[in-house]
């Protein structure tokens, strides 16, 4: 069946980094764009990034410029490099096939915590 497990997420301070990691099973991970996906306390889950399976990369306005978001099909793994983190950052981290809209609407993974404090 298909699953996602996230890792790599923690507590770091303003302006520092930390790199996602996704490994995910149960589909044929090279054919399809994934992305990371967010959702802060008592908010919606929003798009982050996304990788096509030609490599191209897409990020929200937010994103773009700090975040970078890559694949290894080999491994059947997507990695989210976060420089410069911002408190607004901080939010419960998520991988999934699909774009904007993920596609896999039910099988999510428990995701990893993404915490931005001083």
């Amino acid at each position: 069946q298909v699953q996602f497990v996230e890792s790599g997420g923690g507590l770091v301070q303003p302006g520092g980094s930390l790199r996602l990691s996704c490994t995910a099973s149960g589909f044929s991970f090279s054919t399809w764009a994934m992305s990371w996906y967010r959702q802060a306390t008592g908010n919606e889950r929003e798009w982050v990034a996304t990788i096509s399976r030609e490599n191209k990369t897409d990020y929200t306005d937010a994103a773009k410029g700090r975040f970078a978001i890559s694949r290894d099909n080999a491994e059947n793994t997507v990695s989210l490099q976060m420089n410069s983190l911002k408190p607004e950052d901080t939010a419960l981290y998520f991988c999934n096939a699909g774009h904007v809209i993920p596609y896999f609407q039910i099988q999510w993974g428990q995701g990893t915590q993404v915490t931005v404090s001083s």
